[in-house]
Parts: C-alpha cells; sequence; structure tokens
C-alpha cells in the first residue's frame, strides 16, 4: 500500500492543485486505456474533469508507470490474484475498487434513475459516453443517511447523454447521505437481513447510487450470478498468502475456485466506499488522497482511530443496510443490462431472476462477510510449519474456551506486534513446550483481527483434556486486573460464535467456559473471568478450579519472562 500512496503524491504533482478529483481518475483511465473498457463505470463516473485529466505517460516516472500498470485492475490467472497491495494492518487490498469509490465521492454521490420502462434504445457494445456534465451541489446538510433506503437528492443539470439513453430514461442526481462510522470501541451489529429474505417482497428498484455500484454492488451481483457454489458460509471470498511480507509481490489464492470477488476484492471495495462516502461529506478543500490513505491505513482518518481499515466490517455494517444493499445489487444488474445487452450472463434474464441473484448475494456478503470477524491466516503472521500431523476436529463442537496469553502481557494493537507476538508464542509452544504448533485454535488481538492459530479443523493443545471438544480462544495480555478492548471481547462473546454457528462449525447450544474452570490455573485472569461470568452462554454449572488467586500472585512478584505451565494445557 505504500507504494500506492506514494504513486498518488506523485500524481496529486502532475494535476491541477484545484482538483483533487483528478487524481484518481487520471489513473483509472491511463490504466484503462490499455486494459478492459468498462461501460458502467465510464457511464456513472467520466465527465468533464475526467476526460480533462488524461496523462501523458512520458509525465510519468518508470516506477509510476509499471505500478499503475500492475494494481490499477484487478485478476484472477489460476490461483494468482493480481491488482492487490499488502495493507499496514495486515490486509490485501485490491487497488481498482479502492480508486473507483475514491473517484466516485470526489464527484458526489449520484442517484442515477434507471430505465425500467425500457422506452429507450439499448447500448450497444463499444459505444462511446461523452460527458454528462453533472453538478454536483452541496447538499449534506439535509442529505438523509444512506441505510435509511434508496437516497434522493435535489436535480442536477444533464448535459449530453450517452446515445441512444434519453434524459427522461436516465437522470442523474447528487446525493451525499450522511453517516455515523463505527468506533474500535462501539461495536456494530451486521446489517439487518430480515428484509432482503428469499421471502420478503421488494418493490423494483427506481434508482443507483455509483459510490456502491462502481465499488462492490455490480461486483457483488456478477460473481454469485458467475458462480455461486463457490460462496462458502464461512466467509465471503478467498483469502491468499504472499511470497513474502517484507517486499510482497506475487499473491496465491489458498483456493483455486475462488469468486472473482475475493477477500482482497471486498476490502477494496469497502474501503473505496467508506472513503468514497467521507470524501462526499468533506467540504472543499479535500484532503490529499495520498495523505487520505496514509491515515486510513494508519491511525485514523482526521484523528478518528474507528475510521480506519482495521474496522472496513463494522463502519460498512454502518454505511448501508442489507435492504438498501439488495436494491443497488438489483439495480446495478438492471443497469448493466440496459448497457450491455448481450452480456453473458445477463441476457434473457428476468426482473425476477435479478432480483433474487441480488437478494442471494447481499445475505451471504451480509451473513458470511461483515456479519464475521476479519481472521488472518497463518502466512499472513509468518507461522513455522506445524510439526507432525493434525488430528481433525468432530464438527461441530460444543464449548468455546476462553483464555488469556499472560505473557505477552501488554496488548498488541497494530499488525506489527500482533504478528511477532503470534511467533513468539508459537516458537515457545514449539521450542519449550514441544508441542506441534501454537495452541490455540485463535489469538484476538486489539488491532480488530482475528489470528488463526490451530484453526476451525485441527484439534488444538489449549485445554488439557478438552482439546477436542471446544475451541480455545485466547486473548493477547494480561487480564488479571484489566479488561480486553471492548471491540475484542465483542469479538469473542458475539461475532466469532455467531459467525461459526451459521458455518455449522460450532453448536447453536454451545456453552462458553473459561480456562481455569476446567484446568488448575488462573487464566484467563480474575478481571476477564469475572466478565465472563455476566455473558448469556457461560456455563455457570462448571466451579472454577484455579489453585492460586492470580490477583495475589500478580501482587508477590512480575510477571515471569515465559509463560506459565498452567496457562495452556
Amino acid at each position: 500500500m505504500d507504494s500506492v500512496i506514494q504513486a498518488l503524491a506523485e500524481l496529486e504533482q502532475k494535476v491541477p492543485a484545484t482538483n483533487t478529483s483528478h487524481t484518481a481518475s487520471a489513473w483509472l483511465l491511463f490504466a484503462q486505456d490499455s486494459g478492459r473498457h468498462d461501460l458502467l463505470h465510464h457511464f456513472l463516473l467520466e465527465g468533464r474533469t475526467l476526460q480533462a485529466t488524461k496523462l501523458d505517460p512520458q509525465q510519468l516516472s518508470p516506477e509510476l508507470l509499471g505500478l499503475t500498470k500492475d494494481v490499477a485492475q484487478h485478476g484472477i490467472r489460476g490461483r494468482q490474484e493480481y491488482g492487490v497491495v499488502l495493507a499496514p494492518d495486515g490486509s490485501t487490498v485490491a487497488v481498482e475498487p479502492l480508486l473507483a469509490g475514491l473517484e466516485a465521492g470526489l464527484q458526489g454521490h449520484r442517484v442515477v434513475h434507471l430505465p425500467l420502462d425500457s422506452t429507450a434504445t439499448p447500448l450497444e457494445a463499444g459505444a462511446t459516453f461523452p460527458d454528462t456534465g453533472a453538478v454536483v451541489s452541496d447538499v449534506r446538510a439535509t442529505s438523509p443517511r444512506l441505510r435509511d433506503g434508496p437516497p434522493d437528492g435535489t436535480s442536477a443539470e444533464v448535459g449530453a447523454m450517452p446515445p441512444n439513453i434519453r434524459a427522461t430514461d436516465l437522470d442523474v442526481k447528487p446525493t451525499s447521505p450522511g453517516v455515523r462510522l463505527g468506533s474500535p470501541d462501539v461495536p456494530v451489529t451486521a446489517p439487518d437481513v430480515q428484509a432482503s429474505s428469499p421471502g420478503a417482497k421488494a418493490r423494483s428498484p427506481t434508482t443507483v447510487d455509483s459510490l456502491l455500484v462502481v465499488t462492490l454492488a455490480r461486483d457483488l451481483g456478477l460473481a454469485f450470478l458467475q458462480s455461486p457454489q463457490t460462496w462458502s458460509h464461512s466467509g465471503l471470498g478467498t483469502e491468499g498468502c504472499w511470497d513474502q511480507l517484507s517486499a510482497p509481490r506475487t499473491f496465491t489464492l489458498l483456493d483455486s475456485r475462488a469468486s472473482p470477488v475475493t477477500m482482497a476484492f471486498l476490502n477494496g471495495a469497502l474501503d473505496g466506499a467508506l472513503l468514497g462516502d467521507y470524501l462526499s461529506r468533506t467540504p472543499e478543500p479535500r484532503p490529499p488522497l495520498s495523505n487520505l490513505l496514509s491515515q486510513y491505513y494508519g491511525a485514523g482518518v482526521a484523528g478518528d482511530s474507528g475510521l480506519r481499515s482495521n474496522f472496513r466490517r463494522q463502519n460498512a455494517a454502518a454505511l448501508t443496510s442489507a435492504p438498501t444493499l439488495t436494491q443497488q445489487v438489483w439495480g446495478a444488474l438492471i443497469l448493466l443490462q440496459r448497457l450491455e445487452p448481450t452480456h453473458p450472463h445477463l441476457r434473457g434474464m428476468s426482473q425476477e431472476q435479478l432480483a433474487e441473484v441480488a437478494t442471494n448475494a447481499t445475505k451471504e456478503f451480509t451473513e458470511a462477510f461483515l456479519a464475521c470477524p476479519a481472521i488472518h491466516p497463518r502466512c499472513r503472521w509468518g507461522a513455522a510449519p506445524y510439526r507432525g500431523s493434525p488430528r481433525p476436529l468432530q464438527l461441530p463442537l460444543g464449548f468455546l474456551y476462553v483464555h488469556h496469553t499472560y505473557v505477552p502481557a501488554p496488548p498488541c494493537r497494530d499488525f506489527a506486534h500482533c504478528a511477532a507476538d503470534m511467533r513468539s508464542m508459537q516458537r515457545f509452544h514449539q521450542d519449550t513446550r514441544g508441542w506441534d504448533d501454537i495452541g490455540y485454535s485463535f489469538v484476538i488481538g486489539s488491532d480488530g483481527y482475528v489470528y488463526e492459530g490451530r484453526g476451525w479443523h485441527w484439534v488444538g493443545a489449549h485445554t488439557l483434556g478438552h482439546n477436542s471438544l471446544g475451541f480455545g480462544v485466547a486473548f493477547v495480555g494480561n487480564y488479571t486486573a484489566e479488561l480486553p478492548a471492548k471491540a475484542a471481547l465483542h469479538t469473542v462473546q458475539d461475532v466469532l460464535p455467531g459467525c461459526a454457528v451459521r458455518a455449522g462449525l460450532l453448536r447453536p447450544d454451545y456453552a462458553l467456559l473459561g480456562h481455569r474452570q476446567l484446568v488448575s490455573t488462573d487464566c484467563p485472569g480474575d478481571a476477564l473471568f469475572n466478565l465472563l461470568r455476566t455473558w448469556p452462554r457461560f456455563a455457570a454449572n462448571v466451579k472454577p478450579r484455579t489453585a492460586r488467586r492470580a490477583s495475589r500472585r500478580f501482587k508477590r512478584k512480575p510477571p515471569p519472562k515465559i509463560l506459565p505451565a498452567t496457562d495452556l494445557q
């Protein structure tokens, strides 16, 4: 991601300083000149400002020239995913939907009225798109929240329209919906999917929002339309591994049957939608895009630690509701069908069929992605190979066992420290304890991420005598006298087990226990254990087996330099 930010900074020096929107537009247009021709993107976003920013390749440095071609277009060939970069938070991000969101946000949320009556002649493939001439007015003070329903706004000026489409058929309007984004300490619940369930009665969409369409809705609908069998309830899209973390170049997907909407694409799409929404609500002069991305993939935009990439899922859940997203996916497919009537996956599709695709795609997205925690795979934190042969679990399991790591004692608050802690614990468990791998099933950082240990399918070494009966989940830190971050607690109490139940990995009637209830140990610390006792899933009928009070031991001597023998098995 650092290279992308540097490239944007160089572009910002080459375009007019008074028009920040040229930066993302120029990059996308330059890359698309030698690549695929995206009719929908051109129709929704290209106007006078974009046409005026076409760059001469001679203006770009060789490094920037290569980067624009390498990452500006997302694609999959075999198991290799292209157009993606590694972000500082450890997530992999597709650049194309990110840039599209920035461009849409800088132009304002444009609401396009759909030609549902089919009175207009369909566009032919390869048609050119003159300037739409949309003038985006400032409606921030009166605009409704996006999640409240299909946005509405005051009419924009409409100039020359694409050939064979009349102004009465496609009406462009601006809107800048407000949104209260999430915070790392104020968990946001997943969107309500009840209204978008298959049995719900939905009205045909009359508008689409260009920001949601170019970042997420169009690709979400098309991917589900093409390959619904590649989507799994354990997580939307497919993760992958970089060849190296220090200087990543090649990204290989973990599943050769990956949907085009991979985890990296979804990350880029959400980042583009969130930052686009932020830009649309920010008055002039807007911040340089390079600065905005540095903040978003760092400590937080404008000092807001909640508005950063670590919490993209929580913020996306606050940005739009499932019923609204269903309408946007449906509307995007309708518009694409009008623009490309010979599209192989849309030709002959009825409105009812498109509605069903949109409903199912949105349901999977909200339940299997937004409602699940972001989990860094083992390769992301640099795990050493498993020693020996792992034993498979007999799923679903009936218990969730909660631990604290004790050492490392400080919570890890960023990817670099959390990944280092994971490697340190694995070395201790393998080299000192003599175990095959890190003992925990999953480890919870204070950076907004879950780190895969032995994962969902292999027996761990976390709760002696019970390893095959439940998943062992550990908070990084010593929680004898204090509690983990609220977002981390929410992950263990609700998000992680809820996702596991939906995926058939954890029984619906599962019980939650502290480590000390089954093994003679002080784990997971007095403060954390006392909180666990108030959780609905806590198994109160199992009495603690702690031999000593952790608080007394903590007062007698400082924490040891290595993990206590009783902290795991």
